[in-house]
Protein backbone atom coordinates (compact mmCIF):
# COMPACT_ATOMS: atom_id res chain seq x y z
CA UNK A 1 0.00 0.00 0.00
CA UNK A 2 2.82 2.52 0.51
CA UNK A 3 3.69 2.25 -3.17
CA UNK A 4 0.13 3.16 -4.19
CA UNK A 5 0.04 6.20 -1.91
CA UNK A 6 3.43 7.44 -3.09
CA UNK A 7 2.63 6.85 -6.76
CA UNK A 8 -0.63 8.78 -6.45
CA UNK A 9 0.99 11.73 -4.67
CA UNK A 10 3.98 11.85 -7.02
CA UNK A 11 1.75 11.78 -10.08
CA UNK A 12 -0.66 14.41 -8.74
CA UNK A 13 1.92 16.84 -7.32
CA UNK A 14 3.15 18.34 -10.62
CA UNK A 15 -0.42 18.77 -11.83
CA UNK A 16 -1.46 20.51 -8.63
CA UNK A 17 1.60 22.75 -8.62
CA UNK A 18 1.38 23.87 -12.23
CA UNK A 19 -2.40 24.29 -12.29
CA UNK A 20 -2.08 26.85 -9.51
CA UNK A 21 0.85 28.53 -11.21
CA UNK A 22 3.14 27.64 -8.32
CA UNK A 23 6.76 26.88 -8.98
CA UNK A 24 9.53 26.46 -6.44
CA UNK A 25 10.80 30.04 -6.24
CA UNK A 26 12.94 29.58 -3.14
CA UNK A 27 15.56 27.10 -2.11
CA UNK A 28 13.45 25.62 0.75
CA UNK A 29 10.60 24.89 -1.66
CA UNK A 30 12.96 23.33 -4.18
CA UNK A 31 14.67 21.29 -1.47
CA UNK A 32 11.37 19.99 -0.13
CA UNK A 33 10.25 19.08 -3.63
CA UNK A 34 13.51 17.20 -4.23
CA UNK A 35 13.34 15.40 -0.87
CA UNK A 36 9.74 14.35 -1.51
CA UNK A 37 10.61 13.08 -4.98
CA UNK A 38 13.71 11.17 -3.89
CA UNK A 39 11.99 9.63 -0.87
CA UNK A 40 8.95 8.75 -2.96
CA UNK A 41 11.12 6.99 -5.52
CA UNK A 42 12.94 5.20 -2.70
CA UNK A 43 9.62 3.95 -1.31
CA UNK A 44 8.66 2.65 -4.75
CA UNK A 45 12.02 0.87 -5.19
CA UNK A 46 11.88 -0.62 -1.71
CA UNK A 47 8.31 -1.78 -2.34
CA UNK A 48 9.51 -3.65 -5.41
CA UNK A 49 12.36 -5.17 -3.37
CA UNK A 50 9.93 -6.27 -0.65
CA UNK A 51 7.74 -7.92 -3.29
CA UNK A 52 10.80 -9.71 -4.69
CA UNK A 53 11.75 -10.85 -1.17
CA UNK A 54 8.22 -12.19 -0.73
CA UNK A 55 8.62 -14.27 -3.88
CA UNK A 56 11.95 -15.61 -2.57
CA UNK A 57 10.39 -16.51 0.78
CA UNK A 58 7.60 -18.27 -1.11
CA UNK A 59 10.28 -20.28 -2.94
CA UNK A 60 11.86 -21.15 0.40
CA UNK A 61 8.51 -22.25 1.80
CA UNK A 62 7.97 -24.61 -1.12
CA UNK A 63 10.93 -26.72 0.04
CA UNK A 64 10.71 -29.31 2.80
CA UNK A 65 13.65 -28.09 4.89
CA UNK A 66 14.99 -24.62 5.69
CA UNK A 67 18.45 -25.47 4.38
CA UNK A 68 17.05 -26.76 1.08
CA UNK A 69 14.89 -23.63 0.74
CA UNK A 70 17.85 -21.38 1.43
CA UNK A 71 19.94 -23.25 -1.11
CA UNK A 72 17.15 -22.90 -3.69
CA UNK A 73 16.99 -19.13 -3.10
CA UNK A 74 20.77 -18.79 -3.32
CA UNK A 75 20.80 -20.85 -6.52
CA UNK A 76 18.03 -18.71 -8.06
CA UNK A 77 19.83 -15.48 -7.18
CA UNK A 78 23.09 -16.83 -8.61
CA UNK A 79 21.37 -17.92 -11.84
CA UNK A 80 19.82 -14.46 -12.20
CA UNK A 81 23.28 -12.99 -11.56
CA UNK A 82 21.95 -10.83 -8.75
CA UNK A 83 24.21 -12.29 -6.07
CA UNK A 84 27.16 -14.66 -6.11
CA UNK A 85 26.54 -18.08 -4.63
CA UNK A 86 27.56 -17.93 -0.95
CA UNK A 87 29.86 -20.44 0.69
CA UNK A 88 27.29 -21.22 3.37
CA UNK A 89 23.51 -21.12 3.32
CA UNK A 90 22.10 -18.36 5.52
CA UNK A 91 19.51 -19.38 8.07
CA UNK A 92 15.89 -18.33 7.91
CA UNK A 93 16.45 -16.01 10.89
CA UNK A 94 19.24 -14.18 9.03
CA UNK A 95 17.06 -13.82 5.94
CA UNK A 96 14.14 -12.53 8.04
CA UNK A 97 16.43 -9.97 9.69
CA UNK A 98 17.43 -8.72 6.24
CA UNK A 99 13.78 -8.46 5.20
CA UNK A 100 12.99 -6.53 8.39
CA UNK A 101 15.78 -4.06 7.58
CA UNK A 102 14.30 -3.45 4.12
CA UNK A 103 10.83 -2.89 5.62
CA UNK A 104 12.30 -0.48 8.19
CA UNK A 105 14.02 1.49 5.42
CA UNK A 106 10.78 1.63 3.47
CA UNK A 107 8.89 2.93 6.50
CA UNK A 108 11.59 5.52 7.16
CA UNK A 109 11.50 6.71 3.55
CA UNK A 110 7.70 6.83 3.68
CA UNK A 111 7.79 8.90 6.89
CA UNK A 112 10.27 11.41 5.41
CA UNK A 113 8.14 11.53 2.24
CA UNK A 114 4.99 12.23 4.28
CA UNK A 115 6.72 14.99 6.25
CA UNK A 116 8.03 16.59 3.04
CA UNK A 117 4.60 16.43 1.40
CA UNK A 118 2.99 17.91 4.51
CA UNK A 119 5.58 20.70 4.62
CA UNK A 120 5.32 21.49 0.92
CA UNK A 121 2.35 23.90 1.19
CA UNK A 122 4.23 25.95 3.78
CA UNK A 123 7.35 26.15 1.63
CA UNK A 124 5.46 27.12 -1.52
CA UNK A 125 3.75 30.10 0.14
CA UNK A 126 5.16 33.42 -0.94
Amino acid sequence: WPAVIVAAVLSAAPLAAFSGGVAPNSWPAAAIACVATVCGLAVLALSALIRFDAALFHLMASCDEDAAGGAAVDDALARMRLKPKPERVRSLAERMAGARRVVFRQRLALAVFAIAVAAAPLAFQS
